[in-house]
Order: structure tokens, then C-alpha cells, then sequence
């Protein structure tokens, strides 16, 4: 990648560069000249690109066409998000020098290579989304809805935090870990306790929130999370609701569940109603999609290869058609053995 991106650098260093361009009317006009009258004519310089970096820049020029022909109204989106990380990227940096410098070591002769290189990722990206989203079957859909579409659900949570600190060795977090998870194991064997007295566990949860939770939003309210379902809070809360799902309205969780934010125990207290079939559409194609991209990264060469199909694409040079054959061929394989890993 970083090759690509380098020759588009360097082809707008050569044409660019001075605010210059070669007007040709066909491949034997010059683009350099010598003062004892020799040349290099654009047949010249193409014959030598095509060998190096040619088959990269020209999967460029395709691509680019290919996608904002496909989709216009993300091309500026696209000119919109390139930008933006260009502003990033300068600001940390500090000066336009030091942009540059930092670009140069990662391969990119100039910032508009990577701001061309960021544009079209940004569009291929929503390629290869669409093209996966467009190939989810019915049935697929159907299954999610079935076992992975909750209903809304109102519960209640008890969170350990492990105290943890920065400097400290491995044996120390593993211990602090440790003493985290006995400590919700222990509010679990008193839940279970108060469930064999038929002591009134919404109450008994509630106060045991109040004493030992470390989530200082909701401890005082019992550890209540109210109503929420997948995406209503932070990803970590995700967790809770698959496990809530498997739970009765009452019923209390008898395992530690383990977040980002540390250790839980949950109590359900109420199932609400589960969104439609078709209310829910949109959101499960957008999760399926994400979920079989992370699983199977050749679906991104089955993308491309579809949008270049769809333009019947046609490499005329038969050298350069022989490299992208080639080229194809080794991406496929990389892809499906990274898959199979």
C-alpha cells in the first residue's frame, strides 16, 4: 500500500510540481527533453511506470472512478473525511514540515497522496458495506431477529472494579483482579441466600447496590439501568442484556460477568416489547455486515471484484492485465488464509 501511494506522490511531484503540465496529443510527444535533443516521450515513461508501480496507481484511477460513479452522494463525504484527517494529522504534527516528514516515513511522498489514499478508502469502504449488506440472505435475517434481537429489558446492575494501577506488575493486577471477582461472588452467595430465607430479591439487591457498588450513577437507585437494550449505552453494557436475556423477570444472575468496567452481577426486573421484524431492519443488516467482515476479510476482495465486474472492467495493456490477474489471485489467497487461521 505504501508503494501505491508512493507513485502518486511522485507523479504529482513530475507534473505538478511546478504548475506545469504536458499538453500531448499522442505517446511520442516528449515529457523531458535533453539539451542534445534526446527525450523521454510518454510511451517511454509509461512502459516504465507499468513494471514498478503502474498496476497500483492504475487500481487507483479504477477504483476512484468505479466508486464515485456508484456512489455519488458519498463523494463528499468522502473529500469531507479525508480532509478532516489531514486537519488531524496536521495539528498533531505541529507544522506542515513536520506533516510531511511524518507522511515520508510511512511511505507517502506528499499529503495529497494520503488525502487521495484516505478518499478512497473512505469510498471502497462503503463499497465493500454496501455489497455485503446487499448479499444478507432473508434467512440470515430471520435467525438474528430470532436469537439476537432482545426485547427491551429493565435491570438492575452491581459493578467491582478491579483496583488497578498503571504501575503495577502482572501478579499485582491478577491479584486485584481476583479479590474484584470475590467480591461479586460474594454478593452473588448472598443473593442466594436471601432467595432461600424468601426474602424479597429486589429489595435485598437494591441494598446490597447501595452498599457495595462501584457505579456511582446508578448505586443509590439500587444500581437500576432502567429500560435499555444492544446499543443503549456504552458497548460494555451489551454484555448485560445478552445475559438478561436468559433470565426471568426476578431472577438474578448466578455467574460474574466480566466488561471493560470490571465485574457484574445483574437483576431483571421487567421484559419489555421487542421491536418488529421490519423496525429492525436497518440495524440488523448494519450488524450482521460488521459481523462478517471481521470474520471474513475476503468478502472485501468479493466486493471489489463485483464493482469491477459491474463496469466490465477491461485492462487493454496485456502486461499490466497479466500483473492484475497475478495480483487478484495472491489478494484471494492472502485473505482466505487469514480467514482460515
Amino acid at each position: 500500500m505504501k508503494k501505491k501511494i508512493l507513485i502518486l506522490g511522485v507523479c504529482s511531484l513530475l507534473l505538478c510540481g511546478c504548475g506545469k503540465i504536458p499538453t500531448l496529443s499522442n505517446g511520442d510527444e516528449a515529457i523531458v527533453t535533453f539539451k542534445d535533443g534526446e527525450m523521454i516521450s510518454a510511451n517511454d515513461f509509461y512502459e516504465e511506470i507499468k513494471n514498478s508501480y503502474g498496476l497500483d496507481t492504475l487500481l487507483n484511477m479504477i477504483d476512484k472512478y468505479i466508486f464515485e460513479s456508484e456512489f455519488p452522494d458519498e463523494v463528499e463525504n468522502a473529500n469531507t473525511y479525508a480532509e478532516a484527517l489531514i486537519d488531524q494529522l496536521r495539528t498533531n504534527a505541529g507544522s506542515e514540515e513536520e506533516l510531511l516528514n511524518m507522511l515520508q516515513y510511512y511511505g507517502y511522498s506528499t499529503v495529497e497522496a494520503y488525502q487521495n489514499f484516505a478518499y478512497i478508502g473512505y469510498l471502497q469502504n462503503i463499497a465493500i458495506e454496501d455489497y455485503v449488506k446487499n448479499n444478507i440472505t432473508e434467512e440470515e435475517l430471520k435467525e438474528y431477529y430470532e436469537n439476537d434481537v432482545y426485547p427491551n429489558m429493565t435491570i438492575s446492575h452491581i459493578l467491582i472494579t478491579p483496583d488497578v494501577t498503571d504501575d503495577m506488575s502482572d501478579d499485582e493486577v491478577e491479584e486485584a483482579e481476583n479479590v474484584a471477582k470475590e467480591s461479586i461472588e460474594n454478593i452473588i452467595d448472598q443473593l442466594e441466600e436471601a432467595k432461600d430465607n424468601d426474602e424479597d430479591i429486589m429489595e435485598v439487591f437494591a441494598i446490597l447496590a447501595k452498599e457495595y457498588s462501584e457505579d456511582e450513577d446508578t448505586k443509590d437507585e439500587g444500581g437500576n439501568l432502567g429500560e435499555i437494550n444492544i446499543g443503549s449505552l456504552d458497548s460494555n453494557y451489551d454484555e448485560l442484556i445478552k445475559v438478561a436475556s436468559e433470565l426471568k423477570d426476578g431472577e438474578y444472575s448466578t455467574e460474574v460477568i466480566t466488561t471493560e468496567l470490571g465485574y457484574h452481577v445483574i437483576l431483571k426486573t421487567k421484559t419489555g416489547d421487542k421491536a418488529s421484524y421490519d423496525d429492525s431492519l436497518d440495524s440488523m443488516k448494519e450488524t450482521i455486515t460488521e459481523d462478517k467482515l471481521s470474520k471474513d476479510q475476503s468478502l472485501m476482495v468479493d466486493a471489489i471484484r463485483y464493482y469491477r465486474d459491474l463496469y466490465e472492467l477491461d485492462i487493454v495493456d496485456s502486461e499490466i492485465d497479466s500483473q492484475y490477474s497475478i495480483y487478484m489471485n495472491n489478494l484471494i489467497n492472502s485473505y482466505e488464509n487469514t480467514t482460515n487461521e
